[in-house]
């Protein structure tokens, strides 16, 4: 018994998605290490979403540095959309199809796929804003209805509160794959100037925000 304790100890320690799962939702997984088997499969994901994704422009091989930087296409805005972003909008969705699976499969509690959120800090005040505004907001063009929106990757709830985060959970998808995962920081002119989506996610829904990539798997963030 004192050697299972210890060993849960040491996995816990070294892995941030365990450390960061809530006493009451482990409690509620069927088996012990259905936590590392979360952690493992989400891995998984992305290094599968990696893999496909690549191999539709580039076969075997990953992208090269100037070919992630290389504009292959205008958004409706009119702005400049790089094959880095075209391949991890791509990328995002073979993953999130793939963590949809084992989400259901090893999650005990309710959980929101990119879900849209506004965000009100100064009240810290949340609420969803709907599949259909959404679409509604985005088919009428360039609006800025959607500024200051925040839309995580997964959101695992602890309980039927939707509106709280027992864990927060973003794809990463680096081009070139030698790049480190990393948040995106908002710019000046953004409601949170400075700050990261981990600061924001983090703020707005409780819970802790982690990476998902490749590279480097599930990370709190990078140095």
């Amino acid at each position: 018994m004192a050697e299972q304790a210890s060993a849960s100890a040491t996995r816990a320690a070294a892995s941030p998605l365990l450390r960061a799962i809530p006493a009451a939702v482990l409690a509620l997984m069927q088996q012990d290490h259905d936590a590392d088997e979360l952690e493992k499969q989400l891995a998984a994901c992305a290094v599968q979403a990696e893999q496909w994704g690549n191999a539709r422009y580039f076969q075997d091989r990953p992208p090269t540095r100037q070919e992630c930087a290389e504009v292959v296409e205008k958004d409706r805005c009119g702005k400049p959309v790089t094959r880095a972003m075209q391949l991890g909008k791509q990328k995002h969705v073979l993953a999130l199809a793939c963590a949809e699976q084992v989400l259901k499969e090893l999650w005990p509690a309710p959980f929101s796929i990119e879900q849209r959120y506004r965000y009100y800090p100064n009240a810290r005040m949340v609420e969803t804003v709907s599949r259909q505004e959404e679409a509604r907001l985005i088919a009428e063009g360039c609006t800025d209805e959607l500024r200051g929106t925040i839309k995580p990757d997964i959101v695992l709830h602890a309980d039927r509160n939707l509106l709280k985060a027992a864990l927060l959970l973003d794809f990463k998808f680096p081009c070139p794959g030698t790049n480190l995962p990393q948040w995106t920081r908002y710019g000046r002119n953004s409601p949170y100037p400075n700050q990261t989506q981990q600061d924001i996610y983090e703020q707005a829904l409780g819970g802790r925000a982690l990476l998902v990539s490749p590279q480097r798997g599930v990370r709190a963030s990078e140095p």
